[in-house]
């Protein structure tokens, strides 16, 4: 008090307020003094700040009391999931329901709130984007729509990644932006692999056309990548926005697959929003044939899935591709052959004419 008195602070920091517990007597004197506190500070318009450690096995009610006491409670926690924030209560106020991002770096205390998707204002009329390789867009039916969701699914290897820069590729060799996230290699690496398939993003990189981001997924909470993806799509107001790796995406939430479809749910229905064409590339764990379209259950989420397997053949491997599911117009329901060349790219062979097994990955001609 006698500190107050003299330097009459507008904000005091008790770190932790807990420590007026063990200078009473009993749990009765320690409440009378912190609410004769409090009523001191409020007196004098004085704003506080107290910290307090809770845990698990804490038996005492001395957390209660502090809550009870406080018009805003702030939880922070650090677990399986990373630092996690939370506004349990702001009287008078009202806060943002849920967790949010956390994190602490050399400039100090970063918070990413939750996004939440806003109900859509404008009449929905989309056009069609087309990728640039004819067969691809033949197969789906011309092409995406704008405003969509789709879903390049596969085992590893097969081709997601180049499929997905296909059209990256394609939408901005017409003029019009694109982004990428990258979670499974650098932007360096993406950029040299398109190149040695025919794929100039290094050119499209240069006018700005495409952008790329390299994301490390265990440095980044869900709600700080969904706060990177929407301040570039503010500046840059893309066409398309490729999601590459939702395996890394979900080592960045570190949770259930159940959190993995909220949280894309979430980013994709804000994009869809906006008329912003989303494509993820999503790796399943079978190596041929189609058991599920999508990993964790996301397949609602898609309004296309495209599908890439291999396909067993008397010994050998080749790579299917087909679509499984689009929302809006037709599309060519037959799996065909492809292949990943130098210099070429993507090329597509017709479909497999005869093929009653090729779904369990088997090809007998």
């Amino acid at each position: 008090m006698h500190a107050i008195e003299e330097y009459n602070p507008s904000r005091i920091l008790i770190d932790p307020i807990t420590q007026l517990k063990y200078i009473e007597t009993d749990q009765y004197q320690y409440r009378k003094r912190l609410l004769s506190l409090m009523r001191y500070l409020r007196d004098r318009e004085t704003t506080v700040v107290g910290t307090l450690t809770t845990r698990s096995d804490d038996s005492g009610n001395w957390p209660e009391d502090a809550e009870s006491l406080s018009d805003g409670l702030l939880d922070l926690t650090n677990g399986a999931a990373g630092r996690r924030f939370e506004v349990k209560k702001h009287r008078g106020l009202g806060q943002e329901a849920g967790t949010h991002g956390l994190e602490i770096r050399a400039q100090g205390l970063e918070v990413y709130p939750r996004i939440a998707p806003q109900q859509r204002t404008t009449p929905f009329d989309p056009n069609v984007l087309t990728s640039g390789n004819d067969s691809l867009d033949a197969l789906l039916g011309g092409g995406i729509r704008e405003g969509s969701v789709t879903f390049i699914s596969g085992p590893s290897g097969v081709g997601k990644t180049t499929t997905g820069t296909q059209f990256l590729h394609g939408v901005a060799s017409q003029g019009k932006t694109t982004l990428g996230f990258l979670f499974e290699e650098s932007t360096d690496q993406f950029s040299y692999r398109a190149e040695k398939l025919g794929t100039p993003v290094g050119d499209l990189v240069d006018r700005g056309l495409l952008e790329l981001h390299g994301i490390e997924p265990l440095v980044r909470s869900p709600e700080e990548f969904a706060q990177l993806v929407l301040d570039a799509v503010e500046r840059r107001d893309p066409e398309v926005v490729l999601i590459d790796g939702i395996a890394g995406y979900k080592m960045s939430i570190r949770g259930a697959d159940m959190q993995l479809v909220r949280r894309l749910h979430t980013l994709t229905r804000t994009l869809k929003q906006r008329d912003i064409s989303v494509i993820i590339t999503d790796e399943v764990g079978r190596v041929t044939g189609v058991e599920s379209p999508t990993s964790a259950g996301a397949s609602y989420l898609a309004d296309n899935v495209v599908f890439l397997s291999y396909v067993e053949q008397a010994g050998g491997m080749e790579r299917m591709i087909g679509v499984l599911k689009k929302r809006l117009g037709d599309f060519d329901n037959q799996f065909h052959r492809f292949t990943i060349e130098d210099a070429q790219g993507l090329q597509l062979h017709g479909p497999f004419e005869t093929a009653p097994d090729i779904t369990r990955g088997l090809f007998d001609e």
